[in-house]
């Protein structure tokens, strides 16, 4: 029998309550901040990640699902959304509309890596982008847009952890000490990091492994090797972020597995999660669409797993709105009833309310076992009897109650109720 490939999920219909409730709130929230949606190709030439998120990160050399199609190019499923949204930023002409640009987007995103909870080879996305400013008021924007959506789902036992890893001008000379530090430790830490000691030195400071994290601990920090440029805008950040009651957590071992970062870091994590399972994570990347051939353009903005966000959801017990369901069952009992019990489904589906027709070549009894099933408030039915008087049993499920009511006002009964 076949079965999901390993690492996806079927979205089964008792869970779309939660993914509408996110698509909601990121839709409003979005809006509110003045961000436009933007939904851009699945696929993309792999060459767009290879130099957009870089050669030495994880996403890169061991996640992305890649094949040649049939005229012989390299494409790449979606492993994040950013260098997309750069890539049709430039594309289309973007740069010549009122900077900063303000971009949202939902979306699936692929990583071959180890399943675990609220991780997934195929995940969805929800995030943002401001391309086109520098200012550290807009990295407290987007800052801000991210921890007001925490509360616009009602997760509470968050927090807001932040750093600055420098720019082209200030990190060369951060990553020397870095190197420095961790070269006499190479027998030490693990074999991913005795890697990237090589290849990704800043990712020395995000490893999950306990000896590790240890030895991060006593690492140079990012912050005494700001050139001018960055301490200015990162003091700036923090002043905004204070001035808008913002509660948040300096780090300074947090930094992100994607080369294009600058100066901005920051992530939203469940308290006492240690960083391991990140709910919404971002920073600035002032330099990626110079990778990607553009002119120089700041840019700034995170992306948030919707998968991880349920998961939170449900650790949290939010109470999150069932989906719409039909209103009324209509049972009957005989064809001609049958058929006039259509109709009326057919008529209130019209006018908006949520209808169904009960299963044929059931008894009466059997009906109602159907509707109350499905949790449907009432039950409408037709008889004999109600087909002479052209009335219908109305049916409160919940209170036990019925009334018998003019088949031609079941509209307003039900809607009052």
């Amino acid at each position: 029998m076949y079965r999901a490939p390993r690492g996806t999920a079927d979205v089964m219909p008792v869970e779309q309550k939660y993914w509408r409730y996110i698509e909601s709130k990121t839709r409003s929230l979005s809006q509110r901040y003045g961000y436009s949606r933007l939904d851009t190709p699945v696929f993309e030439h792999t060459g767009l990640f290879v130099r957009g998120v870089g050669e030495g990160t994880d996403i890169v050399e061991k996640e992305m699902y890649s094949f040649l199609d049939r005229g012989g190019e390299s494409f790449t499923l979606r492993p994040e959304g950013t260098a997309a949204i750069c890539r049709a930023y430039l594309e289309h002409g973007m740069a010549n509309l009122p900077q900063p640009v303000r971009l949202y987007y939902l979306s699936p995103a692929f990583r071959y890596e180890r399943p675990q909870a609220g991780r997934f080879r195929q995940h969805h996305q929800f995030g943002i982008e401001a391309i086109g400013d520098s200012d550290p008021a807009v990295d407290a924007e987007v800052v801000e847009l991210a921890w007001y959506l925490m509360g616009e789902l009602k997760l509470n036992q968050v927090q807001l952890v932040m750093n600055s890893i420098g720019d082209s001008n200030c990190r060369p000379g951060y990553i020397e000490q870095i190197k420095n530090f961790y070269s006499p430790k190479t027998e030490v830490i693990c074999e991913d990091c005795q890697k990237r000691l090589e290849r990704n030195p800043l990712r020395l400071l995000d490893c999950k492994k306990d000896r590790c994290q240890k030895i991060a601990e006593d690492a140079p920090r990012c912050i005494d090797y700001l050139c001018s440029a960055c301490l200015d805008h990162w003091e700036q950040l923090l002043k905004y972020l204070d001035s808008l009651n913002i509660p948040y957590i300096i780090n300074h071992r947090l930094v992100r597995g994607l080369d294009y970062y600058t100066r901005t870091v920051f992530e939203i994590q469940p308290i006492n999660s240690s960083g391991q399972s990140t709910i919404c994570a971002g920073g600035r990347y002032d330099g990626l669409i110079e990778e990607l051939d553009g002119p120089p353009t700041p840019g700034i903005g995170f992306a948030s797993g919707i998968e991880r966000i349920i998961l939170n959801l449900k650790t949290e017990g939010v109470d999150v709105p069932e989906e719409d369901y039909p209103k009324v069952v209509l049972a009957y009992l005989g064809n001609d009833a049958k058929s006039t019990a259509l109709t009326l489904a057919s008529k209130l589906r019209k006018i908006g309310i949520g209808s169904l027709l009960a299963p044929g070549g059931r008894s009466l009894k059997a009906q109602m076992r159907y509707a109350n099933s499905l949790g449907v408030p009432h039950v409408a039915v037709l008889g004999e009897d109600e087909m002479e008087k052209g009335t219908i049993i109305l049916r409160d499920m919940s209170k036990g109650e019925q009334q018998e009511i003019p088949q031609s006002n079941i509209e307003n009964y039900l809607n009052k109720s």
